[in-house]
Formats: C-alpha cells, sequence, structure tokens
C-alpha cells in the first residue's frame, strides 16, 4: 500500500490529525526545558558517561509517544490494500413467473405414495433451490388466477409461500387464460432479455375471463414464450373421496379431463415449448429443460468493484505497542526521581 497516495485510505480526512505533530514536539521541547536541573533517569546509573547519553534517551520517551500516535492516526484513516482481482457486479439471469394450477384435480395421486400438488410443491422448491439470480415470481390459480408472489430474489419467501399452497382455498375451476394472462402481466414491464412464463397445471381451460389462445397472442406480442408442463398420467386417476369406516382416505377413480393439444397450442404461439410430467423426475426434467432453452441476460448492470483487505488493525497494534515500550522505559530504565 502507497501511503502517500489518499486513494489508500478509505477515510482520508483523518490524516488531518497529523497537523497535531509539531504541536506535540514544542510541547516535548517545553516539557523538556522545563524539567529541574537536579532531576536524571535512573539510566544514567548505567552508562559512565551519562552526561553525553542521557539528552539522547530523554528524547526516546516523547519519540515513542509521537510515534504511536501517528500510527493510531493512520489506522483511523483506514488504510487499505486493494485486490488484484475485480469483482463483476452485474447479475446474471431470467424472469420467470410460474402459474401453478390449485384445482382440486390436484389432489389426484396419481404420484403415489403424494397426490400431484405435493410432488409439483417438492420439485418447485427444489428448483427454486438450484437458482441464485434468476427472479422468480409466482401465480396461482383454479376458478380464478391471482399472484401470490411478484418477482423476487428473495427464494426463502417464496419457499415458505409454496408450502404453504393448498387446494380447495380458491373458487373450483381450470382458469388457464386467466392465469397465463396475469403471468404476462407480471413480467411485461421487465427489462430482462429472458422472460418466460412456466405453467403448471394438469388439465383443460373450463373457468375464468380470459381466453387461453387470446392470452397466447398476448404473449406472442410481447415476445414472451409460455412453457407448458401437463402433470399427471391421464385417464382415470386415483382421487380422494372422503374416509373409509376406519378414517383412512378412500379412493376412486375419476376421469379427469386433459387438453395436451390446447397447452402446445399455446406453447407453439409463444415461442415456448411443451411438456409432460407423468412422474416426479419427468417433471423436474421439465423445468430444467426450460431453463436450458433460454439465453442469461443481464437483470442488473452494477458494473465492477475493486476489493479491499484492511490493513488499519496493523497500524493499531504497532501503535500499542509503542506504547507499552514506553510504559516499559519509563518505569524502568528511563524513570525520572526528583
Amino acid at each position: 500500500m502507497n501511503l502517500w497516495d489518499l486513494s489508500s485510505f478509505h477515510s482520508p480526512q483523518m490524516l488531518w490529525l497529523l497537523v497535531l505533530v509539531p504541536v506535540f514536539l514544542i510541547w516535548a521541547y517545553v516539557e523538556k526545558k522545563k524539567r529541574a536541573v537536579l532531576r536524571f533517569s535512573a539510566a544514567s546509573q548505567l552508562f559512565k558517561q551519562g552526561r553525553g547519553v542521557r539528552p539522547f534517551m530523554l528524547w526516546i520517551l516523547p519519540a515513542l509517544r509521537i510515534s504511536a500516535f501517528v500510527l493510531a492516526v493512520i489506522a483511523l484513516a483506514r488504510p487499505q490494500e486493494r485486490d488484484s482481482r475485480i469483482k463483476d457486479l452485474s447479475v446474471e439471469g431470467i424472469d420467470i413467473m410460474i402459474a401453478l394450477d390449485l384445482s382440486t384435480s390436484m389432489e389426484a395421486a396419481d404420484f403415489r405414495p403424494n397426490n400431484r400438488l405435493h410432488v409439483a410443491k417438492e420439485v418447485l422448491t427444489e428448483f427454486l433451490a438450484g437458482r441464485s439470480n434468476d427472479r422468480i415470481g409466482l401465480v396461482v390459480f383454479s376458478g380464478a388466477a391471482y399472484t401470490q408472489a411478484p418477482l423476487t430474489l428473495d427464494y426463502g419467501v417464496l419457499k415458505e409461500v409454496i408450502k404453504q399452497l393448498r387446494t380447495r382455498v380458491l373458487e373450483d375451476g381450470t382458469a388457464i387464460g386467466d392465469a397465463v394472462a396475469t403471468a404476462l402481466n407480471r413480467l411485461r414491464d421487465s427489462e430482462a432479455k429472458s422472460r418466460v412464463v412456466v405453467l403448471i397445471t394438469d388439465g383443460d381451460n373450463n373457468a375464468g375471463r380470459v381466453s387461453p389462445l387470446d392470452a397466447a397472442e398476448a404473449g406472442r406480442a410481447l415476445k414472451i414464450p409460455v412453457y407448458s408442463i401437463l402433470v399427471g398420467k391421464g385417464g382415470k386417476v386415483p382421487f380422494p373421496a372422503g374416509q373409509d369406516i376406519f378414517g383412512q382416505t378412500a379412493w376412486r377413480d375419476v376421469e379427469i379431463p386433459i387438453n395436451p393439444e390446447l397447452l402446445q397450442q399455446i406453447s407453439s404461439m409463444t415461442g415456448g415449448e411443451y411438456f409432460r410430467a407423468t412422474d416426479r423426475d419427468s417433471l423436474k426434467d421439465g423445468l430444467q429443460k426450460v431453463l436450458d432453452s433460454l439465453e442469461r441476460s443481464k437483470l442488473m448492470e452494477g458494473g465492477a468493484m475493486a476489493t479491499y483487505r484492511e490493513q488499519f488493525h496493523e497500524y493499531l497494534l504497532l501503535a500499542a505497542l509503542l506504547l507499552v515500550i514506553e510504559f516499559f522505559l519509563k518505569s524502568t530504565l528511563l524513570r525520572v526521581f526528583p
């Protein structure tokens, strides 16, 4: 570190305290002159030519004290050493809005031993654990669509939100068009180059005010692709039908309508892709394929930042050491007697 370079200090204004050094020198000189003639240091007993040694020895104490003061001032100015490595503050990522189906059909247990929603929540939580710079938001829907979480980098909050999700809270139905439109609305003001909607549903559109194809047309106009993931095996699937006489969940096979053609059309119109998830692994793979197909983009242009290593503690320790030496000499070799 170059002590003459003020940019090497975090608080260079503290160096103005060094103007007090001449004041201390004058004070030390005046004090020396004011000392009684008969005073002598214990060091004079160690040297035969005490008259020639004593003037030099008497300057040691103020020299140590002033040096400690200078070092303490330098420590207050916080000297720093610049790291040769430059930290890039630009954050790369994708803006992702996830639209998750919460209709009662997500209670189907074809992903045994758990139902579709349980598996979807687990996979989404794992998906968040693998992200670092992607802003992610969440839209939930059944008979209507609502923004559960806006775009955020706070994955801890998102995980907690996902953990609390359950069916039978919203009016029942599958409003795919509303879900896509709501997610697009959250993304339209984003400045990220890569913006995407991930639609996770297990059924056909049967509710809502916005047509799925109208929503897809809006996505195409905004240049935001919609990636659709159809969850479930199709056909008759086990569905909870109350409890039996032993208090256990009773199951019955139910045919749940699906419309893969609609999801394929939505994805095709917007430039996205369609995936089919028939188990936990295929749902996880579908989400990963969405990321693999997208270009990373700059969310925040932060420029570059140099990193610094603090060095003030070294000067502070040295100042303390000089004061200890001064105290030791003043109490022993250079102790003066009236």
